[in-house]
């Protein structure tokens, strides 16, 4: 770890959701701010650091506002308040089966996605390779991913994700990808990468078990609040706690 540089900072963030009705009216919202909707407050005054070369776990309940804080840290969410602060390269393993061109084979997806992440084809070209052996899929790879099975897809989209050199890397569930073996492989990447290349890590799991193995650092969600933050250890034992 890096302490001396920061390479993802909340600062008093907030996210509120809109919900309405209907399509409908969510449709009407985008030309009026009339139209009625409720409120839900998914993340409520978060701060935090992470580190170069951290290994942080998000840890909580479904609805605490872990997905949300890594939308906000991809930028397929912003905050309603706060600032956040990103410094690096981003490869997020969340939805690994979108994002493809179904009608484009699965090599042509691999430059798609890799000009996505912002690399030049010549850049690309050079991870080639290391991506098609890495996702298994041999004489598939030169098919159009609309033949392909949403465990192909969600293969190709692991192997381009891990094999692009990041700088961060955001995890959620995604090391469930595939058969036994390949989810073997898939965490001795991610192993290698964080151990090998000073890569930070951020993850959001389930699995008490798969968080005190990747990561060093917990942060425990409950309600959109954080309420603990320390080593893995600990972290996990607080989440653990029976609710008083």
């Amino acid at each position: 770890m890096n302490p001396d540089r920061v390479v993802i900072e909340f600062k008093n963030v907030t996210k509120k959701y809109k919900l309405y009705k209907n399509d409908k009216q969510r449709l009407l919202a985008v030309f009026s701010n009339k139209v009625k909707h409720k409120e839900k407050l998914a993340v409520n005054d978060v701060s935090f650091k992470i580190y170069e070369g951290e290994s942080v776990a998000f840890l909580g309940k479904n609805g605490a506002g872990k997905s949300t804080i890594l939308k906000m840290m991809t930028e397929v969410a912003f905050p309603t308040k706060g600032e956040v602060y990103i410094d690096g390269r981003v490869s997020a393993l969340l939805e690994l089966s979108s994002g493809f061109d179904k009608e484009m084979t699965g090599r042509d997806n691999i430059y798609f996605k890799g000009q996505l992440y912002g690399l030049r084809d010549s850049e690309i070209a050079e991870l080639e390779q290391d991506i098609i052996d890495f996702a298994e899929l041999d004489e598939y790879i030169d098919q159009p991913v609309r033949t392909y099975s949403s465990g192909m897809r969600a293969r190709l989209g692991f192997a381009v994700s891990i094999n692009i050199r990041p700088e961060i890397l955001i995890v959620d569930e995604a090391l469930s990808v595939g058969d036994k073996e390949f989810r073997k492989k898939c965490r001795k990447r991610v192993n290698e990468i964080i151990d090998k290349d000073n890569v930070t890590l951020v993850f959001v799991t389930h699995s008490t078990e798969t968080a005190r193995e990747f990561c060093r650092r917990g942060i425990v969600m409950k309600k959109g609040e954080m309420v603990y933050d320390s080593d893995i250890d600990d972290a996990i034992a607080f989440y653990e706690q029976p609710a008083k």
